[in-house]
């Protein structure tokens, strides 16, 4: 494995995809060590994020292993996230860490400078002076992008080739920006770089912002859920499993130079088949029914497209499936009905 016997730093540990990442490697690898980052802020239910944490300090065993550390901390924090890549001396650096949340970076810009651009960029200094701090450095950066760098376009499905000039949401353009930092810090510093466009993550232990988080906790309220753009809306929805399958393929091969001499890549990750919101919900209400969550299909509410949102989200995941012989596959039924049993279980 890429990772045997390395260490690797996580930023965002506590948070979704950060947290099944470290878990998969916990457990895959005894050999490698994972140094884990994250603020832990109240953006959502910290209760999930300490939940996180204490599954994956039970995964690494005994605290003085040293498989896994944790800090907590802020990435705009430079002196701290200095002195872990002092520390620790990770090669392997998967900076997952960010601001999420489209609607949200309306109503409160400055904490998306905060940790998606400033972050980054301190990332990206750790990453340039490691080279400098510890023999070898970092070998390998991987950093998540998001689909929402497509905007409105209107070509489908969405391709890595594709002009991403027109950003609908301060969160779109926070993460165009990182590409282009990232892009520029591979050129001068020769930093191996990946960047990973995610579309619409889903599975148990997720994010509460996330729609079919709010959808659940309609339903079991037996409250209307809203749907926007009067249902009209399609999603690339991808199951958790298949997101981490495709991060740790990443992880084990560093980009060929380009003609520009940088090691630079990005690649969707997507399931390639959009899912219309109605049908969505449908699936959902079927899977919580199952498991005897909601006893009844709950009302709708049909409302206008909100602002920052967009249409539709569609992968072309062509060229990951090129590379690495994989391809997300996980339907919407399987991943949703895992959700749900899980939903079952953590709230009771």
């Amino acid at each position: 494995m890429e990772y045997a016997e390395k260490t690797i730093l996580i930023t965002g540990a506590a948070g979704f995809i950060g947290f099944y990442l470290a878990k998969r490697i916990l457990e895959e690898d005894p050999t490698a060590k994972v140094v884990g980052y994250d603020s832990v802020n109240d953006y959502y239910d910290v209760r999930l994020k300490e939940e996180r944490l204490r599954i994956l300090e039970e995964t690494a065993g005994k605290p003085d292993t040293g498989k896994f550390v944790f800090i907590r901390g802020n990435l705009a924090d430079k002196q701290l996230l200095d002195s872990v890549f002092l520390e620790h001396h990770p090669r392997i650096v998967v900076n997952l860490a960010a601001q999420a949340g489209v609607r949200y970076s309306i109503t409160n810009p400055e904490a998306y400078i905060e940790a998606n651009i400033v972050g980054f960029f301190n990332i990206l200094e750790a990453c340039r002076h490691s080279y400098a701090n510890y023999p070898g450095g970092v070998k390998h950066l991987i950093y998540a992008s998001s689909s929402s760098v497509y905007g409105s376009n209107k070509k489908v499905p969405y391709s890595t080739e594709d002009k991403v000039d027109h950003p609908v949401s301060l969160y779109a353009a926070t993460k165009k920006s990182d590409e282009l930092l990232a892009y520029a810090y591979g050129k001068l510093y020769k930093i191996p770089m990946t960047g990973l466009r995610f579309f619409t993550v889903y599975g148990p232990l997720g994010r509460p912002d996330m729609a079919y988080f709010g959808f659940t906790d309609k339903l079991v309220k037996g409250e209307k859920i809203q749907i926007f753009n009067y249902g009209d809306m399609y999603r690339d929805f991808t199951y958790i499993d298949d997101i981490i399958e495709g991060v740790v393929k990443v992880m084990g091969k560093i980009p060929e130079e380009n003609e520009d001499g940088v090691r630079y890549k990005v690649y969707n990750i997507g399931n390639s088949s959009p899912e219309s919101l109605l049908g969505f919900v449908e699936t959902l209400e079927a899977c919580l029914l199952e498991e005897g969550i909601i006893d009844k299909k709950g009302e709708r509410e049909l409302l206008p497209m909100q602002p920052g949102d967009v249409y539709q989200t569609y992968a072309d995941v062509s060229e990951l499936e090129q590379d690495f012989g994989f391809r997300p596959q996980t339907s919407l039924k399987v991943g949703l009905a895992r959700y749900a049993k899980w939903y079952k279980e953590f709230y009771g």
